[in-house]
């Protein structure tokens, strides 16, 4: 003997139980499906050489960093250069750029700088013999 005829007919609670034991995932709201989300800062992520850059500024940085190896002013260069910090906090840098002249740079591009930024590019700066640039 069956209590409930159709799964709309229990309990909420008991629906939601049903649900996921059976593994069901209700389809998004068709107006939540066409919405485009957007970043915070409005920053437009780009492909650029197959690589994914969170913003045209950095595909642009990335472009012209390229055209800079190529003239012979950086050897090479890497990205996305993660720096531990204490208490399990990791701060990943854009571009470090070693340049023919034999020095190094840590480079970040960003749009906007957050206090989140200023407070971990102190920090970075104060535990190692590092100066993070800022290119907008």
């Amino acid at each position: 003997m069956t209590r409930y005829r159709t799964t709309s007919d229990m309990p909420g609670g008991m629906r939601a139980l049903h649900d996921r034991q059976h593994g069901y995932r209700p389809a998004p709201p068709a107006a939540a499906a066409r919405e485009k989300r957007t970043s915070k800062y409005n920053a437009v992520p780009t492909e650029v050489d197959g690589i994914r850059f969170d913003s045209k500024a950095e595909a642009n940085y990335y472009r012209k960093l390229k055209l800079r190896v190529q003239a012979g002013e950086v050897r090479y260069f890497l990205r996305q250069v993660p720096i531990h910090l204490p208490g399990g906090v990791k701060y990943v840098c854009d571009f470090v750029e070693f340049r023919a002249d034999g020095t190094h740079h840590y480079v970040d591009v960003k749009g906007v700088i957050t206090p989140q930024f200023r407070d971990k590019k102190k920090l970075v700066e104060a535990l190692y013999p590092i100066t993070i640039e800022c290119v907008k």
